[in-house]
């Protein structure tokens, strides 16, 4: 996997749609699929945000692409399924959908955790993952391949201490992944998740403010695992744990 070099313009005629694509991994994922020929879909709460993310990959004379404000906090059900209905509409189809949002909440004892927030995470990691995965995936089964990649954590795979909801909530989304994973078997859609390691983001220097960032992989430096999750000529992965840091050179 270290080896991975993506294709030139592998990516177009390419619809992938990225959550989360205002800042760090989730902006920078966009930026490459775009660069490798995808229109891309951006997905965020920051309608200003996503709008200077709009105008980088513009300007970079990458395929124009589209956004969408969406705040996973507080959106209905049915507003998800206005999200598929439009991307449909102007689209047609999706080749590829990168679940990069996620809210970290606070790192607390679970005994003390505050309630608000455990529902917050929950709904934003889990379960607007859950509805715009459900909603979406009918138009991932018109692509002739498509790919789905949900984000994880290693506090996803192995609990730790005082990350509480953060931690169940990445938990459940390598469930989710897996039990898509299991469902989709005998599809052209591959499901994999994603654990990016430790990388230069605001979530993890919030996470860990005592750290110094510049010893930890740019968002840049993880690209080749989230171009190798979307090229759909050569992925063979489906249910599977990928950690992004297999691929740094």
């Amino acid at each position: 996997m270290k080896n991975y070099q993506a294709p030139n313009q592998f990516l177009a005629n390419k619809i992938i749609m990225v959550t989360g694509a205002t800042d760090g991994i989730g902006k920078q994922a966009a930026i490459h699929y775009a660069s490798y020929g995808a229109t891309v879909i951006l997905l965020g709460r920051n309608t200003r945000k996503l709008e200077m993310v709009y105008d980088e990959i513009e300007g970079l004379g990458y395929p124009q692409p589209a956004f969408i404000p969406l705040n996973l906090q507080n959106t209905a059900p049915e507003q998800y399924q206005q999200v598929a209905e439009v991307i449909e509409k102007e689209f047609g189809r999706l080749d590829g959908l990168l679940h990069n949002a996620s809210d970290l909440g606070l790192l607390s004892p679970i005994e003390h955790f505050d309630e608000e927030t455990w529902f917050r995470v929950m709904q934003v990691n889990v379960n607007a993952t859950y509805l715009l995965s459900k909603y979406c995936l009918p138009l991932l089964k018109k692509a002739d391949k498509a790919s789905m990649v949900f984000t994880s954590s290693g506090v996803g795979q192995q609990g730790r201490a005082y990350w509480g909801a953060y931690s169940v909530s990445k938990f459940a989304t390598e469930g989710m992944m897996q039990v898509l994973a299991d469902e989709l078997e005998k599809t052209t859609i591959k499901v994999n998740s994603i654990n990016p390691g430790a990388t230069q983001t605001k979530m993890r220097a919030n996470a860990f403010p005592g750290e110094d960032p510049q010893t930890l992989p740019t968002t840049e430096a993880i690209m080749p695992a989230y171009l190798w999750l979307m090229d759909l000529e050569q992925l063979e992965s489906h249910g599977q744990a990928i950690n992004a840091r297999d691929f740094l050179s």
